[in-house]
């Protein structure tokens, strides 16, 4: 299946903030229990400070940044993000995104109820879990079916 950009996208507004562009990819299509949306904040745009916890459906939601910058508050603490960052918004968590650029602010979101799931066979969890322990400097090329491993340039 192949879904385009801009396909299905629609304006919206979130938590008492201006309309966004959003596409919710795949919606009514695909059986994975998350949502997995792109949106496009306009300049001086924000999703308005909310929270995710026990009185509603509670939710976790992942934020990657594709184009832009903007600030991201998460319970009181503010983070300068921009393409390539990603931020998650645990359960409860006191949060809001603003684009504080003169372009639009993009971004991929995945969201969804938390609940335990095992992918620790995979190579790829497995090489998260090595990346998260190393310094990057000392990390090596991995990959499936890989007997010889590489070194990383750090630069």
């Amino acid at each position: 299946m192949l879904e385009r950009a801009g396909d299905h996208a629609f304006p919206y507004s979130l938590h008492d903030g201006p309309p966004l562009q959003m596409q919710w990819h795949f919606y009514g299509q695909s059986e994975m229990p998350v949502a997995v949306q792109s949106w496009e904040l306009p300049p001086g745009g924000f999703e308005g400070m909310h929270s995710h916890g026990s009185s509603d459906m509670p939710l976790e939601e992942v934020y990657v940044v594709t184009a832009g910058t903007g600030h991201m508050t998460i319970d009181g603490k503010e983070y300068m993000v921009q393409a390539g960052d990603a931020v998650l918004a645990k359960v409860g968590t006191q949060h809001d995104l603003r684009n504080t650029g003169d372009v639009p602010l993009k971004l991929l979101v995945v969201w969804g109820q938390p609940k335990p799931s095992d992918y620790s066979d995979f190579g790829s969890a497995k090489m998260a879990r090595l990346a998260r322990d190393e310094p990057s400097s000392t990390r090596e090329v991995r990959g499936a079916g890989t007997e010889t491993n590489r070194s990383v340039d750090p630069r």
